[in-house]
């Protein structure tokens, strides 16, 4: 079976539709969201009907929680003020526009998925197993932890999203951990596309001359890819909706400017502030 998982949308609903239909070229039978479905971009009701008509299995993310239920703040996890400043931005255009209906749909979704596919334990979740908003980095996140926290999931393959950038960690007897990415902006690295995951259960994967890496887990292929999409309309869109120029920045030119102090030293290293 070919599945693929997107992480956080951030109301990128033009990401999210090339994101659909590049994964049903590719011949996927699932698709999974692994939430934070608002955030950063515009038009948050647009996203809904993409999902919904697709049949896409969402997690509640840490964005989502705070929205079904009404809260002040989207439990972004951050510290830095100046992060939790455009956070509460981002959170309150959100929450404004977004349908009473489709705020009480995110407060029915699940905090975790799991499955089970040719006998692969799946685990899907936003942040982490045990905390939808823990932030995990490929450079300070140990190899021992993730061990104990697929051991303690009882799973083999879990999934998260939350921290925006992609990563996977092949752990012992076949198992997996990975990030899948966002689709709702670019990684911090210079450039405009966005990144979701293709996991084929049968190992037998295109392998992509454009993927970004390719790892086995047992029979698991896990494939990242590199999605581009309309990023010009919705930075224009971003701005008719008066979102701030940090935001539309980071679409156009693939650096964060916003929620950097939450990057540890090498993740941060690797952008331009």
């Amino acid at each position: 079976m070919k599945i693929a998982f997107f992480g956080g949308i951030y109301n990128n609903y033009l990401a999210l539709q090339a994101a659909i239909q590049d994964a049903e070229r590719r011949g996927v039978d699932r698709m999974f969201c692994l939430g934070d479905l608002g955030a950063f971009g515009p038009h948050p009701d647009r996203v809904f009907p993409l999902l919904r008509d697709h049949q896409i299995e969402c997690v509640q993310g840490n964005y989502d929680n705070s929205i079904g239920n009404n809260l002040k703040d989207c439990q972004c996890g951050y510290t830095d003020p100046r992060d939790n400043w455009f956070a509460q931005i981002s959170y309150n255009y959100t929450y404004a526009n977004t349908s009473i209906e489709n705020r009480r749909w995110m407060s029915t979704l699940p905090s975790e998925i799991r499955f089970e596919v040719d006998g692969i334990r799946f685990l899907l979740c936003h942040g982490s197993p045990r905390k939808t908003n823990e932030f995990l980095w490929e450079s300070t996140t140990s190899t021992h932890f993730l061990e104990r926290l697929v051991t303690d999931a009882v799973a083999d393959v879990v999934l998260g999203t939350h921290s925006g950038i992609h990563w996977q960690r092949r752990l012992s007897d076949d198992r997996l951990f990975a990030n899948v990415g966002v689709l709702g902006r670019p990684e911090n690295d210079g450039r405009t596309n966005v990144w979701y995951a293709i996991i084929d259960t049968g190992g037998a994967g295109e392998g992509n001359a454009d993927a970004d890496s390719l790892s086995y887990a047992g029979s698991v292929l896990l494939e990242f890819i590199p999605l581009t999409y309309d990023h010009e309309r919705l930075a224009a869109e971003m701005r008719a909706e008066k979102l701030p120029d940090e935001f539309v920045n980071s679409i156009l030119n693939g650096w964060w400017t916003t929620c950097l102090e939450v990057l540890p030293g090498k993740e941060r290293r690797r952008g331009r502030y």
